[in-house]
């Protein structure tokens, strides 16, 4: 079972990849690259690894890869006001619908709760310790990164409205 997790987040991942570097659009190779990051915190839930996978999902995927949506979207706004409002309106509730069923069953059909955990798990209040004393270099490094990134996102939006 772990083997065919493991091959689909393989599958998922690595084309998401190379159609968020392929994308002509940026609003399309930001979304792509969000569900890269969603790959990449599956292996990490796949290594037992709970902590860095939530923090992959809430650091890349809800913080980078939205802001790079939000960015671009609120610069090229004069575009997406043009858009056809009916067919859009429609394909989008079609997909939150979609999305939220998908999530229901998740839930519904989950085994999150009976799951016991195959090694203890280190508390958090260690980990942030460690980080801010044992890696501190790796942690600035991290927020120099992410600074990189956020004003990389700056400079695609402005670069696409001139």
């Amino acid at each position: 079972m772990v083997d065919v997790a493991f091959a689909v987040l393989a599958v998922i991942t690595v084309i998401s990849a190379i159609l968020a570097l392929e994308a002509k659009e940026v609003v399309y190779g930001a979304i792509a690259l969000a569900l890269s990051f969603v790959g990449i915190a599956g292996f990490f839930a796949l290594l037992d690894a709970v902590f860095l996978a939530m923090f992959q999902l809430t650091v890349y995927v809800g913080a980078i890869a939205v802001l790079i949506l939000f960015t671009v979207m609120l610069v090229r706004r004069e575009q997406w006001l043009k858009a056809k409002e009916g067919v859009h309106r429609a394909a989008g509730v079609l997909v939150a619908i979609v999305v939220a069923l998908g999530l229901g069953y998740l839930v519904y059909a989950s085994t999150i709760a009976t799951v016991i955990p195959s090694v203890e798990q280190a508390p958090f209040t260690l980990i942030g310790a460690q980080i801010l004393t044992e890696y501190w270099l790796a942690f600035i490094t991290l927020a120099l990164v992410l600074a990189s990134a956020v004003i990389g996102a700056v400079v695609l939006a402005k670069l696409e409205r001139d």
